[in-house]
């Protein structure tokens, strides 16, 4: 048996999970009763669970405890979009809400719009539309 290529759950280390918590819920995610408050938020989406939780418990809890967080972690999350006026909304959303845009929106080599916002901790979020992996009734692209 191999490992099964679902990814259920992402959790962010984080430096002050209510202040983290608090953005992404102004962002528009949904947070779930299960969340524990100040000690870890867990978010829907319309994919995996999004959670937020320290980052000394994270990095404990992985078995790398003291790990410090480099600013650029060699990891982004996305959030696929259906046009490229709704990237340029999002965001815009995202900088009222507190992020840091890290590359405005614009048109890629790929044949679609992408740009990148960081969260307060500098969790880099990839917002794009992509024209060739369309968009299922949840919102999540379908590859070809």
């Amino acid at each position: 048996m191999g490992v099964p290529a679902t990814v259920s759950l992402i959790t962010l280390g984080v430096a002050d999970v209510a202040a983290s918590t608090r953005f992404y819920e102004q962002l528009g995610f949904e947070r779930s009763a299960a969340s524990v408050p100040g000690e870890v938020s867990f978010f829907r989406t319309a994919g995996g669970i999004l959670a937020v939780w320290g980052a000394t418990s994270l990095a404990d809890d992985a078995g790398v405890p003291g790990a410090p967080a480099p600013a650029y972690r060699g990891v982004s999350l996305a959030i696929n979009v259906s046009s490229a006026a709704e990237v340029d909304e999002s965001l815009s959303h995202a900088a009222s809400c507190g992020a840091r845009i890290t590359r405005p929106a614009r048109a890629v080599e790929w044949g679609g719009y992408n740009g990148y916002f960081a969260d307060p901790d500098g969790h880099l979020w990839e917002v794009a539309h992509n024209p060739f992996w369309p968009l299922d009734g949840s919102g999540l692209p379908r590859l070809p």
